[in-house]
């Protein structure tokens, strides 16, 4: 054999062993990979960190809530049934301590928003909340004439005078009890022709041309629009309502209504909310 073949022989040899080599390496590093891979995706299980989705949320929500929050509340159950479609959010709107009686008398509900914490109070005394209420909006209030304010009511003082026909909310109500509030810090005296059982009925006084003014809320005269004019007096700094919200006890759907409390207090609910002319909490 020459010399010139067996150095041949030898490069192959050295070729081929380099090339298993090789081989070897890249399995290895497949093998590596893949179990990373594989590793990775198990910790994202574990983790709650990978793709899978929260349940669905489906069925009613029925919210009880205070008149004043007709129009926002309104706008946000719009909102929540795009967002999870499958849900219908049904609202029953009235007198804070009306709605407060029917959840203790047993009303089914999964949510309750009251436009005071006194009237919330209500329920959770009861322990028909299932935690602790959350003020999610304030409200102040203002003076609603007729349009154009023929009668020139410019101050709390000048709903006083003889002769004009004002409304007041019932004293038991938020409303109620927070113009109470205003006129005690004015140190007025005020006999209305009616005292209503929620600010809706108060205001629509006005808009019907059976009375000349109501003390209602800002949010009121601003979803009224042009069928009433607003007026606002000082002493409403004095008398300024915190608007709790609350999951109820025996709510039949708590998941949704948890989802639908979420929203209220999200972001986009507080620029809802705003909108309307609530203060922020």
């Amino acid at each position: 054999m020459t010399r010139s073949v067996r150095r041949t022989r030898r490069m192959l040899k050295v070729a081929g062993a380099g090339a298993a080599a090789l081989l070897s390496l890249s399995a290895c590093s497949s093998s590596s990979d893949s179990s990373g891979s594989s590793g990775s995706a198990d910790s994202a299980k574990s983790t709650g960190t990978g793709s899978s989705a929260s349940p669905k949320l489906s069925g009613d929500v029925t919210v009880f809530a205070a008149a004043s929050l007709k129009e926002s509340f309104t706008a946000l159950g719009k909102e929540f049934e795009q967002q999870h479609p499958g849900t219908k959010v049904t609202f029953n709107f009235g007198g804070s301590d009306t709605l407060a009686a029917s959840i203790t008398g047993g009303a089914p509900a999964d949510v309750f928003a009251a436009a005071s914490p006194k009237t919330m109070k209500i329920v959770t005394d009861k322990q028909d909340a299932a935690g602790t209420p959350a003020t999610f909006v304030r409200n102040q209030l203002e003076i609603a004439t007729l349009p154009g304010n023929p009668h020139k009511v410019a101050s709390l003082k000048d709903l006083t005078r003889s002769g004009l026909k004002v409304v007041l909310c019932d004293k038991t109500v938020p409303c109620g009890a927070a113009a109470q509030k205003a006129l005690d810090a004015g140190h007025l005296k005020l006999t209305p022709v009616s005292y209503e059982q929620d600010v809706k009925s108060a205001l629509n006084k006005v808009e019907l041309k059976e009375a000349d003014a109501a003390v209602v809320y800002k949010t009121d005269v601003h979803a009224a629009g042009d069928k009433v004019q607003g007026v606002e007096f000082p002493e409403a700094a004095k008398a300024i309502n915190d608007y709790p919200i609350v999951l109820l006890k025996n709510a039949p759907n708590a998941e949704a209504a948890k989802a639908f409390i979420a929203l209220v207090q999200s972001a986009e609910g507080q620029k809802v909310l705003s909108g309307a002319g609530f203060l922020q909490p």
